[in-house]
């Protein structure tokens, strides 16, 4: 089922970036019209627009290619690690 999703996804890859690209313009223009920002705990809240979304994209991506060196740096092993 999941192979079925995951194929399908490749398959119809320029829609589901275009889907992404529309949905992330909608929540880019909510933010500017309609969020409350007089109760925001901090400053960036009420003078960044989306600022939890840019701060969770960018947290990902950090903890992406940090996983990524972490691997390389030697937790990752061979791929013939269990045939001797």
């Amino acid at each position: 089922m999941i192979v079925d999703l995951i194929d399908f996804l490749k398959k119809h890859q320029q829609a589901v970036q275009v889907y992404c690209i529309i949905a992330i313009a909608i929540m880019l223009v909510w933010s500017f019209l309609g969020v409350d920002t007089h109760h925001a705990h901090t400053w960036m809240e009420v003078h960044i627009p989306g600022f939890w979304s840019l701060f969770t994209l960018i947290s990902c991506v950090v903890l992406i290619y940090f996983s990524r060196w972490l691997g390389k740096s030697g937790i990752e092993t061979r791929e013939d690690y269990y045939d001797k």
